[in-house]
């Protein structure tokens, strides 16, 4: 897996029109975070719809609620380990909303200007599959190759960004066996 011009060279494109431009052009995180539509159910075309505007607003009770709005992610990584990318990691995904870290040296605010938003198809209950784990580790080491600036340290979660709003990527995400995956313990590159 590899980075050209943006994009992951392995992933499905489907273009999201919810982005615009960085204002510092700088990409130094990642933000994982849980995704299922509707809750607790996996599968199916309602992610993609939500990324791109299309989602039927009557096709469940759910998506009345969430319908319009104007959300994306960089990727997004199925239960079965496929990664869909929707915006140009140069571009500003909407994916952290109202956020705030400290990143080692300062406090840093509106994450969305300078970190690639990965969702994982999953939720807080549920176990997340060991080919989401390996998928995730083959796209951070494709994205660290070509944004110098990501390094295990700066791959949080968005419930470390929004502490009173978000919760995800949730307990049901083993950060020390990903954490493992990215320092060698298990070779993401046999995945």
């Amino acid at each position: 897996m590899q980075v050209d011009n943006h994009w992951l060279t392995t992933a499905r494109h489907v273009v999201s029109p919810n982005h615009n431009a960085r204002p510092e052009g700088e990409v130094s995180a990642l933000v994982l975070h849980a995704i299922s539509l509707p809750p607790g159910d996996f599968g199916g075309e309602a992610i993609e719809r939500l990324f791109t505007n299309r989602l039927d607003p009557v096709a469940h009770p759910y998506f009345a609620t969430i319908h319009a709005l104007r959300v994306s992610a960089h990727v997004l990584i199925r239960r079965d380990g496929e990664a869909v990318q929707f915006v140009g990691f140069d571009r500003r995904a909407w994916h952290a909303g109202r956020s705030r870290w400290w990143d080692g040296q300062r406090e840093r605010r509106e994450l969305n200007d300078f970190s690639i938003g990965i969702e994982l198809e999953g939720d807080e209950i549920h176990a997340y599959c060991d080919a989401q784990y390996r998928c995730l580790a083959r796209v951070f080491v494709a994205l660290r190759e070509r944004y110098s600036a990501l390094s295990i340290e700066r791959v949080i979660g968005h419930a470390h960004i929004a502490p009173l709003r978000k919760t995800d990527p949730g307990p049901a995400f083993d950060w020390a066996y990903f954490r493992r995956c990215l320092e060698g313990a298990v070779d993401p590159a046999s995945c």
